[in-house]
């Protein structure tokens, strides 16, 4: 009888470790641009409506990620949360493990922090605060920031600071990014694949138009953040995928 439950004990042991054996790596190289521009910071761009502009600092928060099946449902991955920082090339490489096997057909993410993060007290990693992406716990989290110059603002030094933030139901600014693969991509065994991205930055400013003099300064939930948001979620799109 105990050799039976030994033996047991170790098929399903065996049968766990074979499952977990099969998942895949998924990684998410992400590219920074300014419309048709590869993004360089102190660098000379234009908004769609033509303003000048230079960019010091680009950043934002991705977590909660899924993958979409082939018969449409989303598969949850285990929570993780990335702070992706023009400044640190490593950052805009996002890694992913673990993946089930199975067919997928597209990809989805929280651009930002979830609700039950911004209020659960001290965190590390990525959500630590001396990230500088935390307001207080009553406000919560930076949920995207860029920060730069323009000529057109009449301040003396001509500066934008844009931290975009908000979780409370008036303030709420929280995007869900749904983006569709190319191709199908099926994953069976141990496989690396890299969906390779780009993050457009002059979709900040369009199809709601924002100008730097109407508002250079955001740094709290607001009316203003809530505009810019609407706007950048649609900054991401897949460009190809490296198997």
């Amino acid at each position: 009888m105990i050799l039976r439950i030994f033996l047991s004990l170790i098929i399903v042991v065996g049968i766990v470790t074979s499952v977990k054996g099969q998942s895949s790596f998924f990684r998410m190289s992400i590219t920074h641009m300014v419309g048709n521009d590869t993004m360089q910071r102190e660098t000379n761009y234009y908004t769609p409506t033509g303003e000048p502009f230079t960019i010091s600092r680009f950043r934002y928060f991705l977590s909660n990620f899924a993958l979409l099946t082939a018969d449409d449902k989303y598969i949850s991955l285990a929570p993780t949360y990335f702070l992706i920082d023009e400044s640190k090339p490593a950052s805009k490489i996002i890694e992913l493990p673990d993946i089930p096997s199975g067919k997928y057909k597209g990809v989805r993410f929280l651009l930002g922090v979830d609700s039950i993060k911004n209020v659960s007290g001290p965190q590390s990693g990525a959500l630590a605060v001396e990230s500088g992406m935390f307001w207080s716990w009553n406000s919560g989290y930076i949920m995207a920031q860029v920060e730069g110059h323009s000529p057109l603002i009449q301040s003396p030094t001509r500066e934008f600071v844009f931290h975009v933030g908000g979780y409370k139901v008036k303030d709420q600014i929280l995007k869900y990014i749904s983006l569709t693969f190319p191709e199908n991509l099926e994953l069976s065994g141990k496989q690396n694949v890299t969906l390779q991205m780009t993050a457009d930055l002059n979709k900040w400013f369009l199809p709601d138009t924002i100008r730097f003099q109407q508002q250079p300064v955001i740094m709290a939930p607001s009316y203003q953040a809530k505009r810019i948001a609407a706007n950048y979620q649609h900054m991401f799109q897949i460009i190809g995928i490296q198997k």
